[in-house]
């Protein structure tokens, strides 16, 4: 930083404040002060149990390693999961991007029903549809494959569409000028553009599947999570702490590799 450097900043223009600034903090403060009311929010109960809370974390920090050859296969169980419901959800999804883009579908009625639906789906959350569809199919891996596959639809369908109405109109332009069909403009003007970002919101959305589907068994929808649940329901704390862990390593692992994966692709 040279010596002009602290005089350029004392010259940077500020911003006025704005009466509306100030109601907007206070009605912040209202909500919190209202809500820690209504929910009767107390954080002297959390210290009063923290004795509690502070034996169960040491019982998890000695894991029961026994248990490991019990695990494993429940993980495996729930990265199949996590995979399946990623590529039906992006698969899908991919489809209903290419409906529900403006540039490429010019009917702004078709488009707007499609985007409405979306928003529709994408207001459901897993939980909810992982409670949905153990209702429908039963308790077990499947009904998590299924609400994985909505939950992807709707994290990716968003990204993927937002990247297809930023592309480049030229090429579309141009196919579109020698008489192209619609089948060609997408497979050569549009796809090479936008394809290595609907691969990255693929590895985004898988990373968050992995972390979502741990979760998804504690309703029956298969997986690690059925097993956590069960572990805590019966004060096993030693066989807890071996899944934690377990579900911490191999979620950091994939977290870092996708992140990489994304980073390569982009590049």
């Amino acid at each position: 930083m040279n010596s002009t450097d602290p005089e350029k900043l004392m010259t940077l223009p500020k911003k006025k404040f704005k009466f509306w600034n100030l109601i907007w903090v206070i009605i912040f403060i209202g909500g919190l002060f209202i809500s820690t009311g209504v929910t009767k929010t107390s954080l002297g109960a959390f210290f009063s149990n923290f004795g509690q809370f502070a034996d169960i974390f040491l019982q998890m920090l000695h894991p029961n390693w026994a248990y490991l050859g019990a695990v494993i296969p429940l993980l495996l169980e729930t990265i199949k999961m996590a995979i399946l419901g990623t590529v039906i959800g992006s698969v899908l999804a991919f489809i209903y991007a290419l409906l529900i883009a403006r540039n490429i579908v010019k009917n702004k009625t078709v488009t707007g029903i499609l985007r409405v639906i979306m928003n529709i789906i994408r207001t459901i959350p897993d939980l909810l549809l992982g409670a949905i569809f153990v209702a429908i199919v039963g308790i077990g891996p499947v009904a998590g494959i299924l609400a994985l596959a909505i939950c992807t639809f709707g994290i990716v369908v968003k990204l993927f569409y937002e990247a297809i109405e930023t592309i480049d109109p030229g090429p579309i332009e141009a196919l579109t000028a020698v008489g192209a069909n619609k089948l060609q403009i997408i497979v050569f003007a549009v796809l090479p553009q936008v394809i290595t970002y609907f691969i990255s919101y693929c590895l985004y959305a898988f990373e968050i599947n992995v972390r979502a589907s741990t979760v998804l068994g504690y309703i029956g929808a298969g997986g690690i999570g059925l097993y956590l649940q069960q572990t805590l329901q019966v004060f096993d704390y030693a066989k807890t702490g071996t899944i934690i862990i377990v579900i911490i390593l191999v979620v950091v692992l994939i977290d870092y590799i996708s992140s990489k994966s994304r980073e390569a692709l982009m590049n």
